[in-house]
């Protein structure tokens, strides 16, 4: 697998179970070689604007993607997985789209400016 597959994977779920979800294979990492990766869901509403995607069955690439109805792509909802972990291909997203999550994701965890302190 490479970087902009999209897997299926077991993630944690909030009610502490374990699922087998949609993720998207953000980076590989070192020392060894496991992925950054996010989970996908179908709760379109919890997006968060100008971090999260929306892929759309109207978006050029959702054919490729594997996925079923239009989903989500939540940079909250990150894990670090080995690849034995992933249990199969299902797609891939375009590397245009790959890298805009890498940027927001890289611009929500750069410190903010901090205001000039007065004396």
């Amino acid at each position: 697998m490479t970087e902009g597959d999209i897997a299926l994977a077991p993630l944690p779920q909030a009610d502490g179970q374990i699922k087998n979800r949609p993720v998207v294979l953000l980076h590989r990492l070192p020392p060894f070689g496991d992925f950054l990766v996010c989970g996908i869901s179908t709760q379109l509403h919890q997006r968060v604007a100008d971090f999260d995607e929306v892929i759309t069955p109207g978006d050029a690439e959702f054919a490729v993607s594997g996925l079923k109805a239009a989903s989500l792509i939540r940079l909250g909802f990150l894990a670090v997985l080995p690849e034995a972990a992933l249990l199969g291909r299902i797609g891939t997203l375009s590397s245009t789209r790959r890298q805009r999550l890498l940027a927001n994701l890289c611009r929500h965890l750069s410190p903010s400016p901090q205001p000039a302190s007065k004396k």
